[in-house]
């Protein structure tokens, strides 16, 4: 049984970790938040220790080191822009780190982090769920068939995701970019993952829109030729979304063809943390591409409706 901490455990994406710490059979020693809205705790381990100020965890933390009860792993669902700070926390404490995605928001900060963890010996793990899921490993195992037969081929991608919010995302942490890193990264990372894993790394992007609610470009792959688009903006939804009061439209065309993996997200947090027990989590090297591209999109040219772009454009361009 490995003794676990939690930052940041009274955030949306808390439950799943509660959740995968629970079935992996482990145990849950403390958590943090500055909010104390966390009675979730109870479902899962009500005997758990609550901060709510950064300080005294970090006492705690330190005493449960030195009393030989150090913490195995800390599990981080802090806001984006601290991750790189509990990371390094849970990295000095002893701990092995699990975090939730975008690792960091700055290249940068990875190659700092890989010093960090030769001199301490643990390891950093991000939640790259998506590499689990059992319709994009099918997708994945089609892609490296179709490649055996044909090395060259470039493959033509659509993705969409909407995921609409509303007045208060932009009110919170979530509509900082500096915070956040913006639409691209808080939405997006993960999805730019699964493109790189399936068809190989970066030759060129082109970024045609790009602003508080939007985002959208155009990738060339090792293998794809990707047009994407991000929004947290319920007008880009289709119509026919709409009319059925549904917020969340997500669909991925590979040569013409619709790829369904909406639903099976649930249980794959549970499926990362017995991959990480295992020893076969991802790394900060698998983290590594999906940063670098969402940091350049923030700092591209934005070049508008130019050459080829993703038709969803029009929908905020007009």
């Amino acid at each position: 049984m490995k003794k676990f901490g939690i930052i940041g455990v009274a955030g949306y994406i808390a439950p799943r970790h509660l959740k995968a710490i629970k079935e992996t059979g482990n145990q849950l020693m403390c958590g943090l938040d500055p909010y104390d809205g966390v009675g979730i705790i109870d479902s899962y381990f009500p005997e758990a220790d609550f901060f709510m100020e950064f300080e005294r965890f970090d006492r705690h933390v330190d005493k449960l080191r030195r009393n030989g009860q150090g913490l195995d792993f800390v599990s981080i669902c802090s806001p984006n822009y601290l991750h790189d700070s509990h990371i390094r926390f849970g990295l000095r404490n002893n701990a092995d780190v699990i975090c939730e995605k975008p690792l960091v928001l700055n290249p940068w900060n990875i190659e700092a982090l890989e010093t960090i963890e030769k001199e301490s010996g643990r390891r950093v793990y991000n939640i790259l769920q998506l590499r689990l899921h059992p319709s994009i490993m099918r997708l994945k195992q089609q892609v490296e068939e179709a490649l055996k037969l044909n090395p060259n081929k470039i493959f033509e991608v659509d993705l969409t995701y909407i995921t609409s919010r509303g007045k208060w995302y932009f009110v919170s942490w979530k509509g900082d970019i500096a915070k956040s890193g913006g639409v691209a990264t808080n939405i997006g990372i993960h999805f730019f993952d699964m493109l790189f894993w399936i068809f190989g790394g970066v030759k060129k992007s082109v970024v045609n829109l790009l602003n508080s609610q939007s985002a959208s470009g155009v990738l060339e792959l090792q293998n794809a030729r990707v047009r994407w688009f991000l929004s947290v903006d319920f007008e880009t939804l289709p119509k026919e979304v709409k009319n059925e009061n549904k917020r969340t439209y997500r669909l991925i065309y590979i040569d013409g063809k619709a790829v369904e993996f909406s639903d099976g997200f649930t249980d794959l947090h549970t499926e990362s943390y017995r991959n990480i027990l295992e020893g076969n989590g991802f790394g900060l090297r698998e983290a590594r591409d999906s940063i670098e591209l969402v940091h350049q999109i923030r700092n591209a040219e934005i070049i508008g409706l130019k050459g080829d772009y993703h038709p969803f454009c029009q929908k905020v361009f007009g």
